[in-house]
């Protein structure tokens, strides 16, 4: 049997928090720490963040300010600008990536593989053709053609403009 190793992945899985941490609510109270921590953008009631543990190179997620598991516990406002974050996104992505598609969801509880079930977040994961090869069907490994220094270099200049309550 061959084995591949990810070291990468060794970090998220042995990672011991306890209950009441929050990584995206630390990510939301710390904007002094934005780079470091691959947050590309913030706005009112949402930020945009890389996605430590990608399935594909530029994953990003739109996450809430507030600490909520449901989008009918968001605000209205939360929601939709929640929602424009995403078409921004999308825009920036397809600009810069020239992906072939993008998933775009929520992954609401545990159950519906959340992997941080306590606080919403919304995924955009841009794919190619063949993005999805033996490595992730058989080796249950991915193979990420950038690093996330990378990507967040080549995506932060389109957000910088993002400022809190001025979504274009």
């Amino acid at each position: 049997m061959d084995v591949l190793w990810s070291p990468w992945r060794y970090q998220y899985v042995t990672a011991k928090r306890p209950k009441d941490d929050c990584i995206f609510c630390r990510l939301a109270a710390e904007p002094e720490r934005d780079a470091e921590n691959f947050v590309l953008g913030r706005a009112r009631e949402n930020y945009l963040v890389l996605n430590r543990f990608p399935y594909s190179t530029a994953h990003l997620m739109v996450v809430a300010n507030a600490h909520e598991q449901t989008l009918t516990g968001l605000s209205e406002s939360a929601a939709g600008e929640m929602m424009l974050l995403a078409r921004k996104a999308e825009g920036i992505l397809r600009q810069v990536y020239r992906p072939g598609g993008l998933n775009i969801g929520w992954n609401l509880g545990e159950c519906a593989g959340a992997g941080v079930a306590q606080h919403i977040h919304l995924h955009l994961v841009p794919r190619w053709p063949g993005d999805a090869n033996f490595m992730t069907t058989i080796g249950e490994t991915r193979v990420m053609p950038e690093s996330l220094e990378e990507t967040y270099r080549r995506l932060s200049p389109h957000f910088a403009s993002l400022m809190p309550g001025s979504i274009s």
